[in-house]
């Protein structure tokens, strides 16, 4: 653990006296330091969002979920013939449709 926070004090030192001791300002063609660091700004938003995009795993191939289509149950049904009697002591006989 101390050793690993030595190297990182080490490295962030190295890193702000590289960036401290920038050269100055020379009026010549091409760009400066500040530009140089904007484009290499730029360039890494560009090339880190190109990364983030290609690492998007949907796509319209993939299958998704889908509820099951309905399911339906056909009756079983059938005609069968009953007999009863009524108040008045006559037997009638029905066809009665009986479903399972």
């Amino acid at each position: 653990m101390r050793k690993t926070l030595k190297t990182t004090g080490t490295a962030a030192l190295a890193a702000f006296i590289l960036t401290a001791s920038m050269p100055a300002a020379q009026a010549r063609d091409g760009i400066g330091v500040g530009g140089a660091v904007a484009l290499g700004a730029l360039g890494g938003v560009v090339a880190g969002s190109a990364i983030a995009s290609a690492n998007n795993g949907y796509y319209p191939g993939q299958p998704v979920y889908r509820a099951p289509p309905p399911v339906y149950v056909e009756e079983v049904c059938h005609v069968e013939r009953r007999g009863f009697i009524d108040p008045y002591g006559v037997e009638h006989i029905r066809r009665v449709r009986v479903c399972e």
